[in-house]
C-alpha cells in the first residue's frame, strides 16, 4: 500500500491533485485545505496518503500531515461518513477544531461542511465524542504541518485551537468561538494567530 508520495505538482483542480512522481502521474483526492497548501506546478511537494482499494477503483487520499490522515482514519469509522464527505468536513475544520466542536456538541460547525447534515453532524458528535478527548492528546494528531519547502511554520489548526480558547477567556461560547474561527481558517489556512484573532474577534462582535 501506498503510505506516501514525494513528488512535483502538475495540476491541482477542485478535490485533487495530480502530483508527478518520477513521470507518473498519481491523482490524490484531497481536502480543500490540504490543497489550498499546495505549491505552484512543477514545485516539491509531500504528502502522507491513505490508499484505499474497492473491486472497482484503487483510489489515493492525500493529507498535508500526519495529523489530518489520522483525523480523516477517525472521522470515516462514523456510519455514513466516507471518504468523500471526511475530506469535505477537514476542508471546513481544522483537526483541531473538528475536535473542539464535537466535544461541545457543536452540529453547526459540523453541518457547515457539503454532504453533512443536522442527523449525519449528531451521530459524529455521538459516535466519536469519547473518542476525541483521548485521541486529541496524542502528539500526532496535532501539531505543525511541514510546508512544501520543508519548513514547520505554526498550522492553522493549531492556531484556531488557541484562539477559541482565547475567545473563550473573553466570555465568548466556545460554539460560537468555533464556527467563526473555522469559517476564517477555511477561507485562509496559512492565517496566523494575530490576524485570526482579530479576525474573529471582529465577527463575534456584530
Amino acid at each position: 500500500m501506498i503510505a506516501l508520495l514525494s513528488g512535483r505538482v502538475a495540476r491541482v483542480e477542485e478535490d485533487f491533485l495530480i502530483l508527478d512522481v518520477n513521470g507518473v502521474g498519481y491523482r490524490v483526492f484531497a481536502s480543500r485545505a490540504t490543497l489550498g497548501r499546495m505549491p505552484g506546478v512543477g514545485e516539491a511537494v509531500q504528502l502522507e496518503i491513505e490508499t484505499q482499494v474497492r473491486e472497482d477503483h484503487i483510489h489515493l487520499y492525500g493529507f498535508a500531515d500526519q495529523a489530518e490522515k489520522r483525523w480523516f482514519n477517525l472521522i470515516t469509522t462514523v456510519q455514513g461518513v466516507g471518504a468523500k464527505v471526511g475530506l469535505a468536513i477537514l476542508g471546513v475544520l481544522p483537526g483541531d477544531v473538528l475536535g473542539q466542536a464535537i466535544s461541545v456538541g457543536d452540529k453547526t460547525s459540523i453541518t457547515r461542511a457539503p454532504g453533512v447534515g443536522p442527523k449525519l453532524a449528531q451521530r459524529i458528535i455521538s459516535e466519536l465524542k469519547d473518542k476525541v478527548a483521548a485521541f486529541a492528546l496524542s502528539p500526532s494528531s496535532s501539531g505543525a504541518a511541514p510546508s512544501p519547502s520543508g519548513d514547520s511554520p505554526a498550522v492553522a489548526g493549531s492556531i484556531a485551537g488557541d484562539v477559541v480558547s482565547a475567545l473563550g477567556n473573553l466570555g465568548y461560547s466556545q460554539a460560537s468561538a468555533s464556527t467563526v474561527v473555522a469559517g476564517l481558517v477555511a477561507h485562509d489556512p496559512d492565517i496566523g494567530f494575530d490576524n485570526l484573532f482579530r479576525s474573529a474577534l471582529s465577527e463575534l462582535a456584530k
